[in-house]
C-alpha cells in the first residue's frame, strides 16, 4: 500500500485530505506540525509528503528545506494563495509540485499518482542512464545517441545527469547553480542559460529531439519531462 504523510496544523484539513486519499489505496499519516513530520520521516519510509505552507512555529518552506536535508521523498506543497513568489519559493526549497487551495479532489489524486509513479521509475542501470535512445555512462563520461557520441563539457554533463535522474522536477537557476557549480560559486544566472543552450544545441545536432523533453519554465528555471 502506498503511504502519504500529511503535514498541516489544521486538523480539519488533515481529515479532509485523508478522506479524499485513503479510498484510493493510500495509507495516510497525519502530523500537525513540521517538527512532528520531520521526526516521523526519520523513522518511517513514505512514498509522498503533502505539506501545508502556512503553519506556526515552522512554516512549510522551512519544513520542506529540512526534509530535503534527510530525504528525497516527493513533496507536494499546499498554498492558500496563487502567488508566483510562493510557488517559486517552494520549488527552490525542494518541492516537486504544488496545489492551490481550494483544490479539486481529482487533480490532487492525479498529481499524487503521477509523482509517485515517476519517483518509482528508474532509468539508472549501474553507472548508465538511458532515456529514449540517449545513453549516458557516468563512469566514462560518455554520452551517445543512436551510437553517435555527443561531446559535453563537465558542467553540461552534470546538468544532463541531474535532469535525467530527476525527470519532471522543476529546477530553479539558483538550485542548478548550487548543485552543479557549488554553493559558493560566484556565477550569474545567465551562465546557466548559456550552458543549457549549448547542451541543447549539441543534443540537437546529434538528432536527439531535445526540445520535446528539456523545457524552460519561464521565470523559474528548467525541467526535463517524461512524456510517457
Amino acid at each position: 500500500m502506498k503511504t502519504v504523510l500529511l503535514i498541516d496544523d489544521e486538523q480539519r484539513m488533515l481529515d479532509l485530505l485523508s478522506l479524499y486519499i485513503e479510498p484510493y489505496g493510500y495509507k495516510c499519516f497525519k502530523k500537525n506540525s513540521g517538527h512532528e513530520g520531520l521526526e516521523f520521516l526519520k523513522h518511517q519510509n513514505i512514498d509522498i509528503v503533502i505539506l501545508d505552507i502556512m503553519m506556526p512555529e515552522m512554516d512549510g518552506w522551512t519544513t520542506c528545506k529540512k526534509i530535503r536535508e534527510i530525504s528525497d521523498v516527493p513533496i507536494i506543497m499546499l498554498t492558500a494563495r496563487n502567488e508566483k513568489e510562493d510557488i517559486v519559493k517552494g520549488l527552490k526549497k525542494g518541492a516537486d509540485d504544488y496545489l492551490v487551495k481550494p483544490f479539486n479532489e481529482e487533480e490532487l489524486l492525479a498529481r499524487i499518482d503521477a509523482i509517485i509513479r515517476r519517483s518509482r521509475r528508474t532509468f539508472n542501470y549501474g553507472d548508465t542512464l538511458r532515456f529514449e535512445g540517449l545513453i549516458m555512462n557516468q563512469s566514462t563520461y560518455r554520452v551517445t545517441y543512436q551510437e553517435k557520441e555527443i561531446v559535453l563539457t563537465p558542467k553540461e554533463f552534470a546538468l544532463l545527469g541531474l535532469f535525467l535522474e530527476n525527470q519532471n522536477k522543476v529546477f530553479s537557476r539558483e538550485h542548478l547553480l548550487s548543485t552543479v557549480w557549488g554553493l559558493k560559486a560566484e556565477t550569474e544566472d545567465r551562465t546557466i542559460d548559456s550552458h543549457i543552450r549549448n547542451m541543447r544545441e549539441k543534443l540537437r545536432k546529434a538528432y536527439f529531439p531535445v526540445e520535446q523533453y528539456l523545457k524552460t519554465v519561464w521565470g523559474v528555471g528548467y525541467k526535463w519531462i517524461s512524456v510517457n
